[in-house]
C-alpha cells in the first residue's frame, strides 16, 4: 500500500480550500519522458556505435556483449520512466501548481502561481512537450528535490518542469490564463521554446 492510497484528492496532500479549484491534472507520458528526459535515443546511438566498432574490428563476441549491455541499459531506463509516469501527478489549480512526485521518497511540492516569474514551453512533437517554470528570486528550491522534474543543468537556479505532457499547448494556455488572473495587470500569452509564457517583462513583477 502506497502513501498515495490515502490522498483525499488524487495528487494533492489535502482537501482544497473553498476558494480553490482544480484546473488541470496530468502525468508524463513514459515513452516521451524516456526519450526527452532520459535521452534513450542518445543511449541507443552510443551502444550501436560501440557494437559497430567491435564488429568492424573483428570482435563479434564484443559486439554481442555490447548489444546485450545496451538492451539492459535501455530496459532499466524504460522501467524508471514507467515508474515516474505511474507515481507523478501534476496539478494546476487557480492558485498553485502541485508536483506529486517521487518513486521511493514520496513528496508533494506546492508552487503558488504568484511566485512564477516566467514559463517556457518546449514541444516534442505529436502534441507532447514540457513546461519549464522560473521562480522569483525570493523563492529558491534545491535541484535534487525536483529531479527529474527540473530543467537539466540549471543547478544554481533550479527551474521545475512539467515533463512529457500530452496536449501541452492547452496546458500552457491554462497556466497562462490563471497566472494572468493572479496578476490581472499582466495579461498572459502562450509562447514557445526559448520564448516565455508571460507578459512582456516575463511576469517578474507578479505581486506576492
Amino acid at each position: 500500500m502506497m502513501e498515495y492510497d490515502f490522498e483525499p484528492i488524487r495528487g494533492l496532500p489535502g482537501d482544497l480550500p473553498a476558494d480553490e479549484k482544480i484546473i488541470w491534472q496530468g502525468a508524463p507520458d513514459w515513452r516521451v519522458f524516456a526519450r526527452s528526459a532520459l535521452y534513450t535515443r542518445w543511449v541507443t546511438g552510443y551502444f550501436v556505435m560501440l557494437a559497430a566498432f567491435a564488429a568492424v574490428t573483428g570482435s563479434i563476441g564484443g559486439a554481442i556483449a555490447t548489444g546485450l549491455a545496451g538492451l539492459a541499459a535501455l530496459g532499466l531506463l524504460a522501467v524508471f520512466a514507467v515508474l515516474v509516469a505511474k507515481t507523478t501527478v501534476y496539478t494546476i489549480t487557480n492558485k498553485r501548481i502541485v508536483f506529486r512526485i517521487g518513486i521511493a521518497l514520496n513528496k508533494c511540492i506546492n508552487l503558488p502561481l504568484r511566485v512564477i516569474g516566467a514559463a517556457e514551453l518546449r514541444a516534442h512533437g505529436g502534441g507532447f512537450g514540457d513546461i519549464c517554470v522560473s521562480l522569483t528570486s525570493a523563492h529558491r528550491l534545491g535541484y535534487a528535490v525536483f529531479w527529474p522534474h527540473v530543467r537539466p543543468f540549471h543547478f544554481r537556479e533550479p527551474q521545475p518542469m512539467l515533463r512529457a505532457l500530452p496536449d501541452v499547448e492547452k496546458v500552457a494556455q491554462l497556466l497562462a490564463e490563471n497566472c494572468a488572473a493572479i496578476a490581472p495587470h499582466q495579461p498572459g500569452e502562450v509562447l514557445r521554446d526559448s520564448e516565455t509564457l508571460s507578459s512582456s517583462d516575463g511576469m517578474s513583477e507578479v505581486p506576492a
